[in-house]
């Protein structure tokens, strides 16, 4: 008896459970935000990695699209006479994109999501082939141009394009160390299309390519085979780039084994956060390398605020992935208040211009004045060499 009484009271629970979940599939969205009476509940959706080699890179993304959710939810936003607030609904594609797509899928269907944000091309390509089916918005983090040559109508490419960053990085890295290169990107999609572009940039500008492989940071955590191989053809330069994480740990590995060039460094990979992955006080070791310009070495108006809230909320400075998504977020936001709908991907990816041009101030930890035909924001690029241990402007 008293064992069926037990049964009775779990299957009381999982009832109680079950009148919890709201239409949308979710288990206690609107609690989980503080959505009072009268208030609506918007959920976003995030899929990214939040494991493996990674995983830090995926942190910092969601880090900065949560905080200015959290800071969106202190009040709600209008429509129409409707308060609103939002719920980022993130999971773990683990950098995989047959895994984007199984999230996006599973987003979509159980938590209705407009607007799914994903940090890597390979996941973003996933989605492009069902986004424009199911009706939902993509946020891109990549820079890579075919995200916005397929002509994807809902596909936004939040950072610049990295066709961008060719040619001052050339010219930086061969005025400064010489004209051989050794290439070592990451296998990912991104990695061979960005070595696609640069490889025969460099030769047509007079350098050669003495050495070209790949590196798998899912797989591989040791590089000094890979680097010993590359540095035996004397190279001037190395060409490195992916997560943040394991680049620094290819540029420190190449400096412990006597490579002393200089280094051109893939957008995806902050120099900021490669300092903190050393533990170094300078950037001594990564001395002569060509990157984006660091975040909180920006001067766009919104920086300060920005990097106060992020480092009191998470005890660490912000990369760009945390600035993009951060202001990315109030962009949409603002896009839906000019729609007037937060549902309709179309109706919110027409308006996008406005959200731009309503976005506060205070906001702007980027500055960006459009979006183009393609879909991809419009944006001044920035970027930043290390020379006798601190990062300073290049303007190519």
């Amino acid at each position: 008896m008293k064992r069926a009484g037990m049964v009775v009271m779990l299957v009381l629970l999982l009832s109680l459970l079950a009148a919890c979940i709201d239409s949308a599939g979710n288990t206690g969205e609107q609690a989980d935000v503080g959505a009072g009476d009268g208030e609506k509940v918007v959920n976003i959706g995030y899929s990214g990695p939040l494991s493996g080699a990674a995983a830090y890179y995926g942190e910092n993304t969601l880090n900065g699209l949560e905080l200015a959710v959290d800071e969106i939810n202190e009040e709600g936003f209008e429509i129409d006479g409707e308060t609103y607030k939002l719920n980022v609904v993130a999971l773990d594609d683990k950098y995989l994109p047959n895994e984007t797509a199984a999230n996006a899928r599973r987003l979509v269907q159980e938590n209705d999501t407009p607007i799914i944000f994903t940090p890597h091309s390979g996941g973003v390509s996933a989605l492009q082939v069902f986004n424009e089916q199911e009706k939902f918005l993509i946020g891109a983090y990549s820079s890579e141009p075919s995200i916005t040559e397929a002509g994807n109508s809902l596909t936004v490419r939040i950072p610049p394009s990295y066709d961008g960053y060719i040619e001052p990085f050339t010219k930086y890295s061969m005025e400064r160390f010489g004209n051989k290169l050794a290439a070592i990107p990451p296998v990912t999609q991104y990695g061979k299309d960005w070595a696609e572009a640069l490889l025969p940039h460099w030769e047509s500008e007079g350098g050669e390519v003495v050495y070209e492989s790949s590196v798998d940071f899912s797989k591989d955590t040791d590089f000094f085979t890979l680097l010993t191989n590359a540095l035996e053809e004397d190279p001037d330069v190395l060409f490195i780039g992916g997560p943040s994480e394991p680049t620094a740990k290819v540029a420190q590995q190449a400096r412990d084994l006597g490579f002393e060039g200089g280094f051109m460094i893939m957008d995806q990979a902050k120099l900021d956060e490669m300092k903190n992955v050393t533990g170094e006080d300078s950037y001594e070791p990564f001395e002569g390398a060509i990157g984006t310009m660091p975040l909180v070495n920006a001067d766009y108006p919104g920086v300060p605020d920005f990097v106060e809230k992020y480092r009191q909320e998470y005890d660490k400075d912000p990369g760009s992935e945390a600035g993009f998504h951060y202001v990315a977020m109030y962009i949409f936001v603002e896009a839906m208040k000019a729609a007037g709908n937060v549902e309709d991907a179309e109706a919110i990816r027409s308006h996008i211009q406005d959200g731009l041009d309503n976005l506060p101030e205070d906001k702007k930890v980027y500055v960006i004045p459009s979006i183009g035909e393609n879909g991809g924001f419009e944006i001044d690029t920035r970027y930043g060499s290390v020379e006798d241990g601190e990062i300073v402007p290049y303007d190519g």
